[in-house]
């Protein structure tokens, strides 16, 4: 679908600022390698060929006998046994001796009845982001060619989390600003357009609910309801809708009396067709100045509300929880230098990608 005139012309506005164009490329790169985490950090194979049959454990459950194994729970594709039986074609002897067994097969020296060599594709990264690190030594273990960003207090790889953590960080951001500012943008829209008793009547409401202490009533609902992922949606849209109506609400005050809008009313125009078609337009220059500062207060209350044991559930890869570590685990700076560079990167990128949305949508503006 080509873009209209207008359109053609904020992309090449955007293009020419350098600083938010290649920011959004980085930031694509990123966040798109990070929507494949399971297949970059994973304590489970991408695929299994076992017997002539293959298997996407990554997706699926197998439990251990699928792959000649006693138990009905699921396999430990990490455990040696469970390598041999997979590399050998389920052998009884890999329950004897599998490191044998699998130095031979890689040998070519093994020999079996019913011998059907097995093999299995593994993420570069051998981690999930709840998978306990065998490494001796006291937690937080420091950086090595095992872990690179070393483990945290619970031995668990903090690249792994990093990587989790930020693709759900950016999720929630995504789904909460984008709710909230769609509910805001409505809002104002309709307070700016009818004014009178309607505009009265929301300002007050908006008023009371914005004095509400959100932290408390994030607080109060996780104990009655427990923590999860879409009840801290719902609570962060519930309390952030109100920052875009102000802004939208003054615009359309603004443009409700110009001459444009008087013509389509005299032409008659339905309300919601001139509201959104010929007056939001012209106020997303001050919605958009606005959006950076709506995305990065989502992810640093998001990190907060972590920091503070009142966010996401404790088993969730959370960004938040990793600077609470380092917090508490001084003598081990990897966490620390992890947690802001983290940080600092994702809404850096983030900041001067919507500055460069904000500046293309603005006709004053134009970069040579």
């Amino acid at each position: 679908m080509a873009l209209s005139p207008l359109n053609q012309r904020r992309w090449r506005n955007f293009r020419r600022n350098g600083r938010a164009f290649w920011s959004l490329i980085l930031f694509s790169v990123i966040f798109g390698l990070s929507l494949f985490a399971e297949f970059i950090a994973n304590d489970k194979p991408i695929l299994v060929s076992y017997r002539g049959e293959l298997f996407t454990p990554i997706f699926n459950f197998y439990p251990e006998t699928a792959f000649g194994g006693d138990f009905q729970t699921e396999a430990i594709y990490r455990d040696p046994e469970v390598k041999c039986l997979i590399a050998s074609g389920g052998v009884e002897d890999c329950f004897d001796d599998p490191d044998t067994i699998i130095d031979e097969i890689k040998a070519g020296t093994f020999q079996a009845d019913g011998f059907q060599k097995g093999w299995a594709i593994w993420p570069p990264l051998p981690y999930s982001f709840n998978t306990p690190v065998d490494r001796p030594g006291a937690a937080p273990l420091p950086p090595n060619a095992q872990n690179w960003l070393g483990t945290d207090d619970t031995k668990r790889d903090v690249l792994a989390r990093v990587i989790y953590g930020f693709r759900l960080s950016i999720i929630f951001t995504l789904i909460v600003a984008t709710v909230s500012s769609l509910i805001g943008v409505a809002a104002g829209a309709v307070q700016g357009f009818f004014g009178g008793w309607v505009d009265l009547i929301f300002q007050r409401i908006i008023e009371i609910w914005s004095g509400t202490p959100s932290l408390y009533i994030i607080i109060i609902m996780f104990a009655i309801l427990g923590r999860s992922f879409w009840l801290l949606v719902g609570l962060m849209i519930a309390f952030g809708w109100m920052s875009l109506v102000g802004v939208v609400r003054a615009e359309f005050l603004r443009a409700r009396n110009l001459e444009y809008v008087r013509a389509a009313k005299a032409l008659g125009v339905g309300n919601m067709t001139i509201m959104f078609r010929h007056m939001l337009p012209n106020a997303m220059v001050a919605t958009l100045t606005m959006l950076p500062f709506i995305v990065t207060a989502t992810i640093s209350s998001l990190a907060s509300l972590d920091f503070l044991g009142f966010g996401l559930p404790s088993s969730s890869p959370s960004l938040g929880e990793l600077t609470l570590q380092a917090k508490q685990n001084l003598q081990a700076p990897w966490l620390a230098f992890t947690a802001f560079f983290t940080f600092a990167i994702m809404l850096s990128l983030l900041v001067f990608i919507f500055e460069g949305v904000r500046d293309a949508f603005d006709p004053r503006k134009t970069f040579q």
